[in-house]
């Protein structure tokens, strides 16, 4: 687990079993296994499309996410990205903010980014090669899936913040 940013913690499934159950947390799983299909009870290969969590599950502090790391953007969610986002700056002033996949390589550590970008000036530049370079420093780990790395790609500038005037 490292911390990117006060508060802001990027981790595995392995750093999310160290802090469950902790006071002061809040965290965004950010796999859909198993956290997804445990909080929605499914046993078939996924969720059943109808189900009102069918995407995403929000529980007493914690956001559960049905993303999966694939090769093909086209099958993420961007309300996924904009919840977990969303979830993160609501809670970042006053608990820890842990967001987890299952390694800690694509998935969390890619909303993590957009998080900054969006949200803070700690990546140093809004330009993605400078700032992907900056949040590999903060984040060595990084190594997305095809899937994460073209949807920040394509969505760069969505997250950017407001132009100052």
């Amino acid at each position: 687990m490292i911390e990117v940013y006060p508060n802001l913690f990027v981790g595995s499934q392995d750093d999310e079993a160290a802090v469950r159950g902790q006071a002061g947390w809040f965290v965004v799983h950010a796999c859909k296994e198993p956290y997804h299909r445990l909080a929605l009870g499914y046993t078939g290969q996924g969720a059943p499309k109808q189900h009102p969590e069918y995407l995403l599950a929000e529980r007493p502090g914690r956001l559960i996410l049905n993303l999966v790391d694939v090769a093909q953007v086209a099958f993420i969610a961007p309300i996924i990205v904009d919840t977990a986002l969303g979830a993160v700056d609501h809670h970042i002033a006053n608990a820890k903010v842990l967001i987890h996949c299952n390694q800690g390589l694509s998935r969390s550590p890619s909303i993590a980014l957009l998080y900054l970008l969006k949200h803070t000036d700690a990546l140093g530049s809004q330009e993605p090669a400078a700032a992907l370079a900056a949040f590999r420093k903060l984040y060595p780990p990084y190594a997305p899936a095809q899937g994460m790395a073209d949807y920040v790609r394509l969505n760069w500038a969505k997250y950017l913040p407001p132009a100052k005037s």
